[in-house]
């Protein structure tokens, strides 16, 4: 009932920048929170950046002052800036959508993955 759809991956030297992209659509009342997780090979799937439905914003204390996470709720859209890359940043970057529908129920819903390299 509700799709992600990601996108601005790629690959980036050392000290370069990229946006990614999160487009929510479907039966969506009201979204509670939004947040980008990653996953590098081998290790767990870590909160990077969230924001709440009201504009709070919460950064993981490896990105802070690097990354900035911003919406434009019309597009029902979640952007993820990310400056001065290091190649520990490399992973599979993921949306995740927590909220309501409009019949009231909660869900939370994950997109499928963008790929992040930085690399020289």
């Amino acid at each position: 009932q509700v799709q992600l759809v990601e996108s601005g991956g790629g690959l980036v030297q050392p000290g370069g920048s990229l946006r990614l992209s999160c487009v929510a659509s479907g039966s969506i009342f009201s979204i509670y929170s939004v947040g980008w997780y990653r996953q590098a090979p081998g290790e767990q799937r870590d909160l990077v950046a969230s924001i709440t439905g009201v504009g709070t914003t919460h950064y993981a204390d490896s990105v802070k002052g690097r990354f900035t996470i911003s919406r434009d709720s019309a597009k029902n859209t979640v952007y993820l800036q990310m400056n001065s890359l290091k190649p520990e940043d490399t992973a599979v970057y993921y949306c995740n959508v927590r909220g309501n529908l409009v019949s009231r129920q909660d869900f939370t819903s994950w997109g499928q993955g963008t790929q992040v390299t930085v690399s020289s």
